[in-house]
């Protein structure tokens, strides 16, 4: 792949927004790259507007954070904003992950591109898990509690780092002051990260629904901002409906009970869209081996491009993939609803099955399919 090229901002964006020049047979799911890049301006801007009045104490972040909904002009819309927000970006951003899973966008050229993408829902995840903790709720409290302490399981130096998070032997002051810091940092980190996954897709160029390199390409505007334009009004019309009439759907109840140490909730759930990394992570009774498969989901992601290559990318052409893939998105639905159950039967049971169908699936039915799908097109 060519090194890319330095741009000035104004060049960048005429370059991102005017001139590029994708291929003409993109559909509406094309548009969630930009649905996604709205979400992370949101988040910015209401996040810089909220750290002015937070207070990152023990003894004053939930009292901040109410302070912030109730005294604060519009502080309500802006916290309900940033809440949903988060909610927002994690739902585009896992269509925007299965689209390229379905029609083959980690394959040979977009290796690098898919690889960009996968570490910025790394540091996605890491910076709302650290969001989660900072209202300082009893579900906030105790999710840090539990989480952090799974550092622990790593041999030898585990107890070390989980001091080190807590900034003493439990969640406390220091913990808080730490995740406000990172969660504040992070979001800056993340928007380097987007412009250079920007900057690459410039590079190799958009995969499209029939997953070849198409000849026949339009100019971006207008013909594509039209078409964004209108994904956004109608994903700000979705928005709506949660921000000002369900702002509280997509979080618990337990997080407007103030942290108690001394006190704890029957059952601790993170938000949704952590609830299959959660299901995977339950689904082994070791706790190193539940961390170990909780980092392998998202870093079997990482290599799947480096073990699979089609000649035709798109499921729409691979009729055997297409049944796969639809079992594959039910699975993740499946631990996902694992995730907020109690671990009992059968949920557990279910979960593990999940777990071991999501690894089958991206470990050795894609590349087997391809595998299958090769020697066919060698005999035709």
């Amino acid at each position: 792949m060519r090194f890319v090229k330095r741009h000035s901002l104004v060049e960048f964006v005429y370059h991102s927004a005017v001139s590029y020049k994708p291929p003409i047979t993109l559909t509406y799911f094309w548009n969630f790259g930009v649905l996604a890049l709205f979400c992370l301006v949101i988040q910015l801007v209401t996040g810089i507007f909220l750290a002015m009045h937070y207070v990152a104490s023990p003894e004053h972040a939930f009292n901040s954070v109410e302070h912030i909904m109730r005294d604060v002009n519009y502080g309500w819309l802006i916290r309900y904003l940033h809440a949903n927000g988060a909610s927002m970006f994690f739902l585009v951003v896992y269509v925007h992950i299965f689209r390229g899973l379905y029609y083959g966008s980690y394959m040979y050229p977009r290796q690098i591109l898919w690889c960009t993408g996968v570490i910025i829902l790394l540091i996605m995840i890491l910076t709302a898990f650290m969001g989660y903790v900072l209202p300082w709720g009893q579900m906030s409290y105790w999710a840090a509690t539990v989480i952090t302490n799974l550092a622990s399981a790593v041999p030898y130096i585990g107890d070390y780092i989980v001091y080190w998070l807590w900034g003493g032997f439990s969640v406390g002051g220091p913990t808080l002051n730490r995740f406000f810091s990172f969660h504040y940092l992070m979001p800056f980190i993340l928007t380097a990260l987007v412009i250079g996954h920007i900057l690459i897709l410039h590079e190799v160029k958009s995969n499209n629904p029939i997953g070849i390199n198409s000849p026949d390409h339009v100019q971006f505007t207008p013909y594509y901002t039209i078409k964004d334009v209108f994904g956004l009004v109608i994903f700000w019309l979705f928005f709506s409906v949660f921000l000002y009439y369900y702002p509280n759907l997509l979080g618990h109840t337990d997080n407007y009970i103030k942290a108690n140490p001394m006190v704890t909730p029957s059952h601790i759930v993170p938000e949704w869209y952590f609830l299959p990394f959660y299901a995977i992570l339950r689904s082994v009774p070791d706790k190193l081996g539940g961390v170990v498969l909780l980092l392998a989901s998202i870093l079997v992601l990482l290599a799947l491009p480096f073990y699979s290559n089609s000649k035709v990318r798109s499921s729409a052409f691979r009729s055997l993939h297409k049944i796969f893939f639809w079992f594959f998105f039910s699975t993740c639905l499946i631990l996902g609803w694992i995730g907020g159950k109690n671990i009992e039967p059968p949920f557990y049971f279910i979960g593990q099955a999940a777990t071991f169908f999501y690894f089958f699936y991206l470990l050795a039915i894609i590349p087997g399919i391809i595998y299958l799908e090769n020697i066919f097109w060698k005999r035709k």
